[in-house]
């Protein structure tokens, strides 16, 4: 690591708590540079001293960090999974199902969860924890207003029954959001809570060390009930999933033993 960027690595974990050392170097280094040069700073010494007096230059440092993207049903065959095999098993539980959506960017993933259970378990009592780092994807989250492009995933049916048209903007419908619980949360400093049923943490963990992401594994499989799941990205299948207390049910999915 470079003095300069190792600078701005302590300097952001001292100031804002992030830890940038946990993430891959090469992709997220490069990613902070082109939007250092971007914005006219010379080296990464001067960009913090910016972005520190700057909101707006902190809120574009933390949206280039997160990789905010994200989508309903994003990668399809998957909730279709989620929906046949898995929501089964947990509503033979009957009880109130605790689901945490960890990294959930703007709100597509907690919300096609809410339409999954509207649709196959009406009246099931549930709670969906929604987080994630960065507050203003948050926000959009909470509005619950999208375009096109974050539900070209969604059969149309499903849209005309959750979703109220204005022009290109859809609005998810309020009954759906009285289930869902928003809230900031670090994966790599705050600590997590128990007991969760479910736990969705998908084409996040790409993005981190070896390291980190076994640490995080480990708090999730302690998040877990006995007999809860974990729901991973394509991109992020667990070869030895035992090591966490975890066993393989289906493509990308795991479930606490």
């Amino acid at each position: 690591m470079s003095a300069d960027y190792e600078y701005f690595v302590e300097q952001i974990k001292g100031s804002t708590g992030i830890d940038l050392s946990q993430y891959k170097e090469a992709q997220m280094k490069r990613r902070l540079t082109t939007l250092r040069e971007k914005k006219g700073f010379a080296d990464f010494k001067t960009y913090f001293h910016a972005i520190r007096g700057d909101n707006s230059l902190m809120d574009e440092f933390l949206d280039r960090m997160t990789i905010n993207v994200s989508e309903f049903y994003r990668n399809y065959q998957r909730w279709e999974v989620l929906e046949k095999r898995i929501l089964p098993e947990l509503l033979k539980r009957k009880k109130p199902l605790k689901i945490w959506s960890a990294a959930c960017s703007t709100g597509e993933e907690p919300y096609t969860l809410a339409i999954l259970l509207d649709r196959y378990a009406k009246g099931t009592s549930y709670t969906i924890h929604a987080t994630d780092l960065d507050q203003r994807v948050l926000e959009t989250a909470q509005n619950g207003k999208y375009t096109d492009r974050a539900l070209k995933e969604m059969p149309a049916a499903i849209k005309s029954a959750y979703f109220t048209q204005n022009g290109p903007i859809y609005q998810i419908k309020d009954e759906l959001k009285q289930h869902i619980q928003f809230k900031q949360h670090n994966l790599l400093a705050d600590a997590y809570e128990t007991n969760y049923d479910l736990i969705i943490c998908r084409n996040v963990l790409i993005y981190f060390t070896e390291e980190a992401k076994a640490n995080i594994y480990h708090k999730f499989s302690n998040s877990l009930a006995n007999n809860g799941y974990l729901f991973v990205g394509s991109t992020e299948q667990i070869f030895n999933p035992s090591v966490y207390g975890m066993k393989a049910v289906d493509t990308f999915f795991y479930q606490k033993q």
